[in-house]
């Protein structure tokens, strides 16, 4: 298996304060399921119609990985926190 890219736009951010819970917690997950974070924050700079928006970057070792991050207890509790704290864009992509 080829690893894979997870994405993760923020298109609206309704509660900073969970927002902020929701960070405090999460990248730990990332880090016990063998992720590893190339961005996050905001873009730096746009072109074209790109969107200032909240923007995180990880790297996985295969999708099967990935969905077992996204779909453990320890992170299902993370988005517990965040709740509806944010509207978030989710894509997983072949790494090349």
């Amino acid at each position: 298996m080829s690893k894979v890219v997870c994405i993760v736009t923020y298109k609206e951010i309704i509660d900073e304060e969970k927002l902020a819970a929701y960070a405090a917690i999460a990248p730990a997950t990332v880090q016990k399921y063998g992720g590893h974070f190339l961005a996050r924050g905001y873009p730096v700079a746009l072109r074209e119609s790109g969107q200032q928006e909240r923007t995180v970057v990880c790297v996985w070792e295969s999708l099967d990985v990935a969905l077992q991050w996204y779909e453990s207890s320890e992170y299902q509790e993370c988005l517990d926190v965040l709740g509806d704290g944010a509207v978030r864009d989710i894509k997983f992509l072949d790494h090349i």
